[in-house]
């Protein structure tokens, strides 16, 4: 399981409404790990300026790993949480996540992120069982 669903969230999952505070707040609860690193990317965005800001240090246990896998491969946790810290979200591999302004003018660089050029260039022999 992925999330810790308190029974009132899942009495408003079963009712039909949800409050997108109270699913954010479950995944800040339920995955720390991935919470605090993109919490900290936004935090390193909006301090240091640029286009983007990304981690590449390799979590640093498979708890850690499932989290940001879980965390970002779910699109409705995914979607939450870039409209919760106003950004938009990328990840490569099992650790490389990074964190974009909602700028029209960081488009480029996204793409550039995004693409299977950005993802075979941030390969490693280290990485391949992430």
């Amino acid at each position: 399981m992925s999330l810790d669903v308190s029974p009132a969230l899942l009495e408003q999952a079963e009712r039909g409404e949800v409050d997108e505070a109270a699913f954010v707040d479950c995944v800040k609860n339920s995955l720390p790990y991935a919470w605090e690193m993109i919490s900290s990317l936004v935090t390193r965005l909006q301090v240091d300026g640029g286009e983007f800001a990304d981690n590449q240090t390799p979590p640093p246990d498979e708890q850690a790993r499932g989290q940001l896998l879980r965390a970002l491969a779910s699109d409705a946790i995914r979607g939450a949480l870039e409209r919760h810290f106003g950004v938009r979200l990328a990840f490569q591999n099992c650790h490389r996540v990074a964190v974009f302004l909602l700028d029209n003018s960081v488009d480029d660089r996204h793409a550039r992120f995004t693409s299977v050029r950005g993802q075979l260039l941030n390969q490693s022999p280290v990485l391949r069982d992430c």
